[in-house]
C-alpha cells in the first residue's frame, strides 16, 4: 500500500470514527476480513461500525464480533444508525468489492462521504474511489490482503486467534479449501503462522461446512437430482433455480453458496454456471477450469466479472428468457470449451 505511513500515523493515533464496509450478501471472506479488521482495529480504541449492505448465512455467525455488525436493511433503525455512522465518520474501509453497485443501498452515502476511504480488495477493474489502495487481484483473498496489512502496520504480534479465525475463514472459502490456483506459497505460509497462534483449522472449517439446516441439505439433494443439466459436447453443466423452487425448500441465504462448483466437479466439465431467480433480477454464477475465463462470458453476455475462473453476473429478463439466452450463447463457444478440455489431460480418461 503507497502512503501506508501516513494511514499508519491515522489509525494509531488519537481514536477514530470508523466504518468498515463489504458487498451486499457476504460471504466468509468477505465477513472474515470485515470482522479480522474490526478486531484488530479495536485494540486501538477507535469507534467502529460494522456494515453489512444486507442479511448474510447463519453459518457466519460464529465469527468473532459477529455480535457487532449492522445489516442496513434490517429495520428503520438500523438504516438510521448506519447513516449516521457515515456521516460522522472519519474513515471508511472499503474491503472485498470493486465497485460501488455493490454495496446496494448503502452505495450513495459511502461514495459521497467526505471521509479517508481505504480500499483493500483482490478483485479486478476497481473503480472505487479511495485515498489509500490496497488492490492485489493476484491475492487468494481479501483475508490475505488484511492479514499482510496488520503486518505492514508492523503489528503482526496484535494478530490473536478472533483475528485469526476470521482470516483463516475467508482464505478458506476463496482458496476452495486450499485447492485453487490462487493458493499460493504465501497462503500456505500465513495458514502455518496462524495455526501457530492457536487458531483451530478443524473447528473453522466444521462451523462453516457442517453447519448445515435440513431444509439445505433436501435442498441441496433436489437440485443435483432434478436441476443439475450437463452438456457433454460443450464440456459445460448448468443448474437452473426458480423463485418457485427456492420457496419449496424455504432456502435461506446462503443456501445456494458452492452449488455452482458441485457442477465444476463433474468429469468432463470445463466450464459450470448457475442461474437462480431473485426478486430484483436473475443472479448467475460462473466457474470453469484452465484457461476459460468465466469473466469475460459474463461481462460479455450477463452484465458481470470477476475473476478468470469464477465470476458473477445478473439478467433483468425474466427467468425463462435468461436461461434461453444462455443455452443460445453457448454453442458459439463449442470450440473454446472443447479445446480447453483437451488441453487438460487430467480430465480425459484413461
Amino acid at each position: 500500500m503507497q502512503n501506508l505511513q501516513s494511514l499508519k500515523e491515522l489509525l494509531v493515533g488519537k481514536p477514530k470514527n470508523i466504518v468498515i464496509t463489504t458487498h451486499q450478501k457476504p460471504d466468509a471472506d468477505a465477513l472474515g476480513s470485515s470482522l479480522g479488521l474490526y478486531n484488530y482495529l479495536k485494540k486501538y480504541h477507535h469507534n467502529i461500525c460494522v456494515v453489512a449492505p444486507t442479511d448474510y448465512p447463519r453459518f457466519l455467525f460464529w465469527m468473532p464480533g459477529n455480535n457487532c455488525v449492522i445489516n442496513y436493511e434490517e429495520n428503520d433503525y438500523s438504516k438510521n444508525y448506519i447513516n449516521k455512522a457515515i456521516d460522522n465518520a472519519d474513515i471508511i474501509f472499503c474491503l472485498d468489492y470493486s465497485s460501488w453497485e455493490r454495496l446496494k443501498k448503502v452505495a450513495d452515502s459511502v461514495k459521497n462521504s467526505k471521509a479517508i476511504k481505504v480500499l483493500i480488495d483482490h478483485h479486478l477493474d476497481p473503480t472505487v474511489v479511495a485515498e489509500y489502495k490496497m488492490w492485489y487481484p493476484s491475492a487468494a483473498a481479501t483475508c490475505e490482503l488484511i492479514y499482510n496489512f496488520i503486518c505492514q502496520m508492523g503489528d503482526k504480534n496484535l494478530i490473536d486467534s478472533e483475528i485469526g479465525e476470521c482470516i483463516y475463514a475467508g482464505i478458506m472459502t476463496d482458496t476452495g479449501s486450499f485447492r485453487f490456483p490462487s493458493t499460493s506459497k504465501n497462503i500456505h505460509i500465513i495458514i502455518s503462522e496462524l495455526i501457530e497462534i492457536g487458531v483451530d483449522n478443524s473447528k473453522v472449517h466444521r462451523l462453516i461446512y457442517d453447519n448445515n439446516s435440513q431444509e439445505k441439505l433436501r435442498f441441496l439433494g433436489f437440485v443435483l437430482n432434478q436441476k443439475l443439466h450437463v452438456i457433454d459436447s460443450l464440456n459445460t453443466a448448468y443448474i437452473a433455480i426458480s423463485s418457485e423452487e427456492l420457496s419449496m425448500f424455504n432456502s435461506q441465504t446462503g443456501d445456494t453458496e458452492g452449488l455452482v462448483n458441485y457442477a465444476l466437479s463433474i468429469e468432463g466439465v470445463v466450464f459450470a454456471v448457475i442461474i437462480i431467480e431473485r426478486e430484483d433480477a436473475v443472479k448467475m454464477s460462473f466457474r470453469s477450469s484452465g484457461n476459460f475465463k468465466a469473466n469475460e462470458f459474463a461481462a460479455l453476455h450477463f452484465e458481470g466479472g470477476g475473476h478468470k475462473n469464477a465470476a458473477g453476473g445478473k439478467s433483468n429478463a425474466s427467468f425463462k428468457d435468461t436461461l434461453e439466452k444462455f443455452l443460445n450463447i453457448l454453442p458459439s463457444y463449442q470450440q473454446m470449451l472443447n479445446a480447453e478440455y483437451q488441453s487438460q489431460p487430467n480430465l480425459i480418461p484413461c
